[in-house]
């Protein structure tokens, strides 16, 4: 036996074991953090794609005075400031239909898109 250096007993040296495991935990608790940042962000868009809608559809319900392409613009105008696009205009007699879309980044699939519709008219 050298001086200095402890006898091998046939039991394995576990020391660091538990510093592996901690780096395991931690990187799966950063995936999940990361994975649950990406889904409020989907959900967050989501959500102002569905106001922007609301939103522009009533801006060409209360513009419909002015004409159909006037009311359509409104609702374009309004979708604009709150960085959505207008895919369609679509008026029915009084009844106003818009659907918008927003952007959703996603680092894995890329880019989507929110989609939202809305309809407005008078109450009958």
């Amino acid at each position: 036996m050298e001086r200095g250096r402890p006898v091998s007993s046939g039991i394995s040296d576990d020391r660091g074991a538990a510093t592996v495991l901690a780096c395991c935990a931690l990187a799966a608790l950063v995936v999940v953090t990361a994975m649950l940042v990406h889904v409020s962000s989907a959900v967050a868009v989501r959500h102002r794609a569905q106001s922007a809608a609301d939103l522009a559809t009533l801006a060409a319900a209360v513009g419909l005075d002015r004409g159909t392409d006037a009311a359509c613009d409104a609702a374009r105008e309004v979708a604009g400031r709150m960085r959505t696009e207008v895919v369609s205009c679509e008026v029915d007699d009084w009844d106003v239909e818009v659907a918008v879309t927003a952007p959703v980044i996603l680092s894995v699939p890329g880019v989507r898109d929110a989609r939202a519709v809305a309809r407005a008219g008078p109450a009958e």
